[in-house]
């Protein structure tokens, strides 16, 4: 049985499994990017609401909606901008719970199939010393860390 493990992969399946890996890399970066993205709204909305509680209820304020400038009073519209706050903040979670998933799943997809990146070395020194003198006992895939 150990034999069947250890059996080496044809071109096309080593090239499936780079591929399904760096799909998995590819969405593992896109989730990074929007919460990237949803954090800086987050901070500038933090900033906007910061600033319209020192100001007067009544005074007169503008607001983009859709590409629309809108006119409200600052009364109108902290209540919203509030939400909207606490909205981003449990969609960066969630996201924040995906990413951590996405990372458990491509780091199981990697040990599963023996991907090694290159320059990353996950073994210590002496393991690799020891490895050169010893016949490597099962088949890996080499990706690189290109983008």
């Amino acid at each position: 049985m150990a034999d069947k493990k250890a059996k080496a992969l044809t071109k096309s399946e080593g090239e499936e499994i780079v591929q399904k890996f760096q799909q998995m890399r590819n969405e593992q970066r896109s989730l990074m990017a929007k919460i990237t993205e949803l954090e800086q709204d987050l901070n500038e909305h933090k900033v906007v609401i910061e600033t319209l509680t020192e100001v007067s209820p009544e005074r007169k304020c503008f607001r983009m909606v859709g590409g629309v400038l809108v006119e409200r009073t600052v009364a109108e519209i902290l209540p919203a901008l509030t939400n909207n706050r606490d909205q981003l903040t449990k969609v960066i979670e969630s996201l924040n719970d995906k990413l951590v998933a996405k990372g458990k799943e491509v780091n199981e997809y990697r040990e599963k199939h023996g991907i090694r990146i290159r320059g990353q070395d996950d073994t210590p020194k002496e393991d690799t010393s020891s490895q050169s003198n010893n016949a490597p006992s099962t088949q890996g895939v080499l990706v690189s860390n290109k983008s």
